[in-house]
């Protein structure tokens, strides 16, 4: 078995038969379907029973009471045999070929994650490119677990953390900082359905204070494993930039106390920005950004980043 694709499910009846259809019309046939069944409450588990009668020896069921997506993609690690992992939203799909590229490219480079571009598409009909890393460093690609193949035996004990936010930028961020090799296939294979709730869009702001507690563990993965240089990438990259980018711009009342938390935790993490190798390593516009962030100038920062965008 070449890829176990695991895909949780909860009350996405309306798009789950064309995510199933394009894992089960996929050219690589050296698969098997986890579909985890997450308390669905309309007819999401009729269709996956639907489908594990049809393909009794391709798709396999687990059937859960509610506890979350990331406790749902555990279930299915658990019981997986394929040499790679897929995770897949139930809402998305993936192009014919996603699964055989990223496949042949892990093996040709005998890497234990292959990671492809994305594609948005909205419900009228708009289509949007996005890359899967703004920048070379393969840990700029860690926000999403859903547009990588991960092998199974570097996953090891790696879980997903169940009950917080950033699910999967925990995940992915152990596995790049451990994977042996990472590859990009350069292509928009995974299709991801605009216009769902999601973390990245959720106007909740306290919740984005789960990044703490998700940044202590990986600092402490990474620091047994010896990669404290990744995670100061991390750090700066994903909360000290994006986080901190897309708290300013919500409506919330909470944003300015969550936004003030993050900066205090990067600012225990490391005392000296100018000191951090990852951040001498930045482009000069992404460096002032993050320094206008740890210095608590994020409106500024804002402000800048509209007009470059409005010049462009």
């Amino acid at each position: 078995m070449k890829i176990s694709v695991i895909v949780p499910v909860y009350n996405t009846q309306d798009y789950l038969r064309e995510c199933i259809d394009s894992i089960l019309n996929q050219s690589l046939k050296e698969l098997e379907l986890i579909l985890v069944d997450d308390g669905s409450t309309d007819n999401s588990s009729d269709i996956i029973f639907e489908y594990v009668e049809r393909f009794p020896q391709k798709v396999h069921a687990i059937c859960l009471d509610n506890g979350g997506q990331g406790r749902a993609r555990n279930f299915g690690i658990d019981i997986a045999k394929g040499e790679f992992l897929s995770f897949i939203d139930s809402d998305d799909y993936l192009e014919k070929d996603a699964l055989l590229e990223l496949y042949e490219a892990a093996a040709t480079a005998d890497a234990d994650v292959a990671i492809c571009d994305m594609e948005k598409r909205y419900d009228d009909g708009t289509k949007e490119y996005v890359k899967a890393a703004l920048q070379d460093d393969p840990l700029a690609s860690a926000g999403s677990a859903s547009n990588k193949i991960f092998r199974r035996s570097a996953v090891g004990d790696i879980r997903f953390p169940v009950g917080l936010w950033y699910e999967d930028f925990s995940f992915s961020a152990k596995m790049l900082l451990k994977s042996k090799g990472t590859v990009f296939v350069k292509k928009p294979l995974y299709i991801y359905r605009c216009g769902q709730s999601s973390t990245m869009n959720n106007n909740n702001a306290r919740k984005n204070l789960d990044i703490i507690e998700i940044m202590r563990d990986i600092r402490d993965f990474a620091h047994a494993g010896g990669y404290k240089d990744g995670y100061e990438f991390l750090l700066i990259n994903h909360v000290l930039l994006d986080s901190i980018k897309r708290l300013q711009v919500q409506e919330s009342e909470d944003k300015k106390a969550v936004i003030a938390k993050l900066r205090a935790y990067v600012k225990e993490s490391i005392p000296r920005l100018s000191e951090c190798e990852s951040f001498k390593r930045e482009t000069g516009n992404r460096r002032m950004i993050m320094t206008l962030n740890y210095y608590g100038l994020e409106a500024l920062a804002i402000a800048i980043l509209k007009i470059k965008s409005r010049l462009r």
